[in-house]
C-alpha cells in the first residue's frame, strides 16, 4: 500500500527538532500546524503577531510550540536559541514580505531579507551536528522580463522593487554560504545541507496583510462592501498556502535522505493553467463566496509591481515528485471557505484549520 503524503512526512518529522523562522506569520502559521500535526518539536522564531485575529493565535500557536518573540536582526538572540534548541532542520520563512511596503521601508527590507538570512546562516555554522536547511525565498528573485516564458530555477536573478531585490540579494548570501562553508566537497565534516525554496501568491486563510488581494476581498464581503482592485490584468502564479508548505516539508525529507542530491533551488507553483489575471481570480472568489461587488481603482503613479509572472515547476515535479494538488478554483473555494467559517464560527477557526491541513495532507 502506498503511503499517504501524511504518513511519508510524519516519518521525517515525527520527533525530530524544526528551528522555524517566521511562525508567527501567514505562511508560518500554517507550516506550524502542520508541523505539529506530524509530531515535530518546534521551536518558533518571529515578531509579534499584529492582532488577536492573526493565525498563529487563532490555532493557540504558544501551546504547539516554544515560541521565541525577538527580531531575525538579534544575531547573539538568534544564535542563542538555535545553539540551544540543536534542531535537525532549520525552516527559515521570517522576512519583510510585502512588495508595496518595501517601497516606503526600503533599508529595512533589506537588512530584515539580507542580513537576517545571513544571522540564520551564521547560527548554522555554530551547530556541530547535522542539519538540514530550508530557505524560504520567493518567485520575485528573478528579473523579471515580464513575458510568457515561464522562469527556471538557473535563470538570472534580480529584482526591480525593494523586496524583490532583497529576496535576490537572499540568494546570493545563501549561494555564498553554501560555498564557502557548507561545501558538498565536505559534507562529511559540517554535515550541513542548504536548500532554496521559491514560492509566491500563496493564498488561504488567515491571512490579514496589508495590500494583499485575498485579505482585501475577505474583509469587503464580509462588511458586504466593494472589493477595490488596482491591477485587474496582472497575473499571478494563484497558489494554496498548502501546496508550498507540503513542497517546503518534502524538500527537507528529501535533503535529510540525500543532503547532496537536493542542496539546490526549487520553484513552487501551480501548473501554467492557473497562472491567472487578478480579475479572473476575484471572479472566483465571488463565485465561492456566493456574492460579491468589485470596483476598478487604477492608481496614477502607483509603485512599481510586475504585470506577469510564470514558474516552471518542471523541476520539483521530476526531482521531488511533488506537483500541486488544487486548481485555481478549488484553491479559491478552499480559501474562502475559511475566512467564510472566521466570519460566521470563528469559536471553531482552530478545528476547522487542522481539518483543511488534514484534508490536504491525506488526499
Amino acid at each position: 500500500m502506498v503511503d499517504s503524503l501524511f504518513e511519508k512526512l510524519r516519518k521525517s518529522y515525527n520527533g525530530k527538532k524544526i528551528f522555524l523562522t517566521g511562525h508567527t506569520g501567514f505562511k508560518g502559521a500554517w507550516m506550524l500546524k502542520t508541523l505539529s500535526l506530524l509530531g515535530a518539536d518546534i521551536k518558533g522564531y518571529a515578531l509579534e503577531p499584529q492582532t488577536k485575529d492573526d493565525l498563529f493565535y487563532l490555532i493557540e500557536g504558544e501551546n504547539i510550540c516554544d515560541s521565541v518573540i525577538a527580531d531575525l536582526r538579534d544575531k547573539v538572540r538568534l544564535e542563542r536559541e538555535v545553539v540551544d534548541f540543536q534542531p535537525d532542520f532549520i525552516f527559515h520563512l521570517a522576512a519583510q514580505p510585502l512588495v508595496r511596503l518595501s517601497y516606503e521601508i526600503p533599508a529595512e527590507t533589506f537588512e530584515v531579507n539580507v542580513i537576517g538570512t545571513a544571522n540564520v546562516l551564521d547560527a548554522v555554522r555554530l551547530l556541530e551536528k547535522k542539519c538540514d536547511v530550508i530557505l524560504i525565498t520567493t518567485d520575485k528573485v528573478y528579473h523579471n522580463n515580464e513575458w510568457l516564458y515561464p522562469y527556471r530555477e538557473n535563470d538570472r536573478l534580480g529584482g526591480y522593487d525593494p523586496y524583490s531585490a532583497s529576496k535576490a540579494c537572499a540568494e546570493l548570501v545563501i549561494d555564498s554560504y553554501r560555498n564557502s562553508f557548507f561545501n558538498s566537497k565536505t559534507y562529511n565534516l559540517h554535515q550541513k545541507a542548504i536548500a532554496v525554496a521559491r514560492a509566491g501568491n500563496v493564498i488561504g486563510g488567515g491571512d490579514w496583510s496589508k495590500d494583499r488581494l485575498v485579505p482585501d476581498i475577505a474583509k469587503a464581503f464580509t462588511a458586504n462592501k466593494e472589493v477595490i482592485i488596482r491591477n485587474p490584468k496582472s497575473v499571478r502564479p494563484w497558489q494554496h498556502v498548502l501546496e508550498p508548505v507540503m513542497g517546503y516539508l518534502l524538500l527537507g525529507a528529501n535533503l535529510c535522505a540525500d543532503p547532496l542530491q537536493f542542496n539546490q533551488a526549487y520553484n513552487f507553483g501551480p501548473y501554467l493553467s492557473d497562472a491567472l489575471p487578478v480579475e479572473d481570480m476575484l471572479k472566483l472568489a465571488i463565485q465561492s463566496w456566493g456574492k460579491g461587488e468589485y470596483k476598478l481603482e487604477i492608481e496614477e503613479n502607483q509603485p512599481h509591481e510586475a504585470g506577469l509572472l510564470k514558474l516552471d515547476i518542471s523541476k520539483v515535479i521530476h526531482e521531488l515528485k511533488w506537483e500541486p494538488k488544487l486548481n485555481a478554483a478549488k484553491a479559491v473555494k478552499m480559501t474562502m471557505d475559511w475566512y467564510n467559517q472566521f466570519a460566521t464560527k470563528k469559536e471553531d477557526i482552530n478545528l476547522f484549520t487542522e481539518s483543511q491541513v488534514k484534508l490536504f495532507l491525506n488526499a
